[in-house]
């Protein structure tokens, strides 16, 4: 589980960084330049491997039973996390209608990810991660104030989107059963 905590506590830090500390972060930036914005990459690929290490090693102490049904929302929902996190590079004008739509999605993943994981281990992680994410949001906010919605976009943007979130959906889904862990209902 230490491993986890670390992953997350990286993944958070280095996130969080910029939004809390935009003097420092820009002191940095001028201080060393481009390297700086490498050596938040590193940081970020290191979190990931260790909060993927740290959760496959955690012990599974039950905290709640899962819903049998959740699979089903979550085999739904997943499409639509992906969707919102793809949405904000589109050239979709849905992408006028939120601020945020990665973090949303993100925050979506998270939430499904917690609906079909009852263990310690995917509270911890889950939870942090869905906690994190909406307090990006606010954090970014107020750093950079009002916002300017997206102008433009076509229907063809949507329709692109919506089959570039369909393939990421199925690279995922066979990941996932690589894995070993299977997201459909048996």
């Amino acid at each position: 589980m230490r491993l986890l905590i670390v992953g997350l506590a990286l993944w958070v830090s280095a996130h969080l960084f910029k939004a809390v500390a935009p003097d420092a972060r820009a002191a940095l930036n001028d201080r060393i330049g481009a390297p700086s914005k490498g050596i938040f990459a590193a940081i970020l690929v290191l979190s990931v491997v260790l909060m993927v290490a740290g959760y496959r090693r955690a012990d599974f102490v039950p905290i709640y039973t899962p819903p049998e049904w959740g699979v089903h929302v979550v085999d739904l929902g997943m499409f639509f996390a992906i969707a919102l996190f793809g949405l904000g590079s589109s050239k979709s004008p849905l992408r006028a209608r939120m601020r945020h739509p990665q973090l949303w999605g993100f925050t979506l993943w998270a939430a499904l990810h917690l609906l079909v994981n009852g263990d310690l281990a995917s509270l911890v992680l889950w939870g942090t991660l869905l906690v994190w994410a909406l307090v990006e949001m606010r954090a970014i906010n107020a750093r950079d104030g009002d916002w300017t919605p997206y102008r433009g976009g076509t229907h063809a943007g949507t329709i692109r989107l919506a089959v570039i979130a369909a393939v990421i959906y199925v690279v995922v889904t066979a990941v996932h059963a690589w894995l070993g862990v299977w997201p459909f209902p048996r």
